[in-house]
């Protein structure tokens, strides 16, 4: 899946970046296993504190404050955020619980992933199931399948 994504994007010459929460650099990763992503792939950033989404991505921390870490409004400022930092056509970005407990009355496998796609910008709501890992891979599985569909 992430081979067509990276020749997808090479394709429509456009690159791609990300801002990771839950996910720890997963998907970038994921990206940077293809041969060939360095054509398409700026970089991405790990902001699993709050104050490095701030820092690093732009994410207003009275936003943070007000809806917490995981949700919409957060999810929108990394993705619009990480695309001006990284200077990409897309960027990605994924906060989210991925357990073992509640977090800000967020369930076990909810995410909030956001996708900028040169001056569009949509989040998508999910709920996951299964271990840490098993969330982490679906969740971006799922970002891949999605950006495939957006940008088709």
């Amino acid at each position: 899946m992430y081979s067509k994504l990276v020749e997808t994007l090479k394709e429509k010459n456009l690159s791609i970046g990300s801002v990771e929460s839950l996910t720890a650099g997963l998907f970038c990763a994921n990206i940077a296993s293809v041969s060939g992503a360095s054509s398409v792939l700026r970089g991405g950033l790990v902001t699993y504190a709050s104050e490095l989404k701030e820092k690093l991505a732009d994410v207003d921390e009275e936003v943070i404050t007000q809806f917490g870490v995981v949700s919409e409004e957060v999810a929108r400022l990394m993705a619009s955020g990480g695309q001006k930092k990284l200077e990409t056509n897309i960027c990605v970005s994924f906060t989210g619980n991925a357990g073992p407990s509640v977090l800000e009355n967020k369930k076990v496998g909810e995410v909030f992933i956001g996708f900028a796609i040169n001056d569009k910008l949509i989040v998508e709501h999910k709920i996951f199931s299964g271990n840490r890992n098993e969330i982490r891979e679906q969740v971006c599985l799922f970002a891949c399948e999605k950006l495939l569909k957006l940008i088709a």
